[in-house]
């Protein structure tokens, strides 16, 4: 019939086809093959098995936070830019944002347990002693290991199944804290017992390369926030990459105001206070602080950043570590350290340990050139007197009261200090 017109449409016909064929000119047969509407598909990543980890699992932390990487409910600050790319996997954490909604999003730290350089400098060394080759499924190698066999038969953590490892918290072992560390594993569904009868096998590999590498997420699961330990809240792990919450540095805060550098200084004194002295009678100390060991959260709370260097002695049971003269090490002792480090010595923890590496490091950093010169006259004096304190505990004890005591008046009761308003304003607490 040739060409048709809209003026010739039917009465019954659907009005939406009649807009289409107007669309189109009105030619019937371009309505009949017309292509749908495109729907618009947001950016997307997948994410690579070797920026997550997943390729050395079961080498790796674990694989409890996998799906919300893969949902996109964890995204890196990178992604909220226009282009939307990921960071580089040679670093060793990362800025993010976390959300159970999809519409509330809250700051997360994602971490690795050790740079890229060291993990493949590790595990070349593993793969040559074990399997003669300078690369080898480093999972494989773990399992052919004395101390890998050992582990995986075991019924129980003890303490020479952790003997030469590198970690401060298994420096001074005792059987209370190996069965800590097992009935707090938040890496398997069902915890709470001190027998690995619950773990499978690849769960007690993964708790075995943390422990062996960097015992930062254990150490924030047998001390959650929720029981008021300092250590922010761990949120699960995917590959070698583990998350808990965000907290800004303590680096960024070196250039703070007076009243914001004594609130951090008092929390900060009050953090070793608690680590020092607690209802678990366990010591907790340093090997090492710096201006990235601690963070502030967005409220003013300041917990640690970085757990890694902490170690514990048990003060109830003592240390339980076995053949302290010769100690055993391993392919584990040297994952990602060198084998010939020596090892600091439980005897040689002193209680102000702590205190005075903080007094020589960090308190000056946070509290030079801050206050008026009378009062800064009396913190530099303080801080000295704390930094020369090893082998004098109660006079590095005294410095920190004495400079306590100076520095409270000197914070201010405001909304800025979330964490602690307004109970501030009705409290001598504060």
């Amino acid at each position: 019939m040739g060409r048709w017109t809209c003026c010739l449409c039917s009465r019954g016909a659907d009005p939406l086809m009649l807009l289409l064929v107007l669309a189109l000119g009105c030619d019937p047969s371009s309505a009949a093959t017309a292509s749908p509407p495109v729907p618009h598909v947001k950016p997307s990543y997948t994410f690579g098995r070797t920026f997550l980890g997943l390729d050395k699992c079961n080498a790796c932390i674990g694989t409890s936070i996998c799906k919300k990487f893969f949902k996109e409910e964890i995204r890196f600050d990178t992604w909220l830019s226009s282009r939307l790319k990921l960071p580089p996997s040679s670093l060793l954490s990362y800025s993010g944002n976390y959300t159970d909604d999809g519409k509330s999003w809250r700051a997360v730290d994602i971490r690795r347990l050790s740079s890229r350089y060291q993990q493949e400098r590790g595990e070349r060394r593993v793969c040559g002693a074990l399997l003669r080759s300078p690369s080898c499924s480093l999972e494989r190698a773990l399992r052919r290991s004395p101390r890998g066999q050992r582990w995986l038969r075991a019924k129980r953590l003890t303490p020479d199944l952790v003997q030469g490892l590198p970690s401060p918290l298994l420096r001074c072992p005792s059987q209370r804290l190996l069965d800590r560390i097992v009935r707090r594993y938040a890496e398997v569904p069902d915890a709470g017992s001190i027998y690995m009868d619950h773990l499978a096998e690849r769960d007690r590999l993964r708790l075995l390369y943390t422990l062996a590498v960097n015992s930062h997420p254990i150490l924030l699961q047998m001390f959650p926030d929720a029981e008021g330990w300092p250590f922010p809240r761990y949120l699960g792990s995917c590959g070698r990459l583990a998350l808990s919450a965000g907290t800004r540095p303590l680096r960024d805060f070196l250039g703070a105001a007076a009243e914001l550098a004594a609130d951090l200084a008092l929390q900060l004194l009050a953090v070793l206070r608690s680590l020092a002295a607690n209802d678990l009678n366990y010591f907790f100390y340093f090997t090492r602080v710096d201006a990235g060991t601690f963070g502030v959260f967005s409220n003013g709370h300041l917990f640690i950043r970085d757990a890694s260097a902490l170690g514990i002695i048990d003060r109830e049971e003592g240390s339980q570590l076995l053949d302290r003269q010769q100690e055993h090490r391993d392919i584990f002792s040297c994952l990602t350290v060198d084998c010939q480090s020596a090892f600091v010595s439980c005897d040689s923890i002193r209680d102000e340990h702590s205190l005075v590496m903080v007094c020589q490091d960090l308190l000056p950093k946070l509290l030079a050139g801050k206050f008026v010169p009378p009062v800064q006259e009396r913190v530099d004096a303080f801080l000295q007197r704390c930094a020369g304190g090893f082998g004098d505990k109660q006079g590095a004890k005294e410095a920190v009261e004495e400079l306590a005591e100076l520095l409270k008046p000197l914070r201010s009761c405001d909304s800025r200090f979330a964490y602690r308003y307004p109970d501030c304003r009705y409290s001598d607490k504060y």
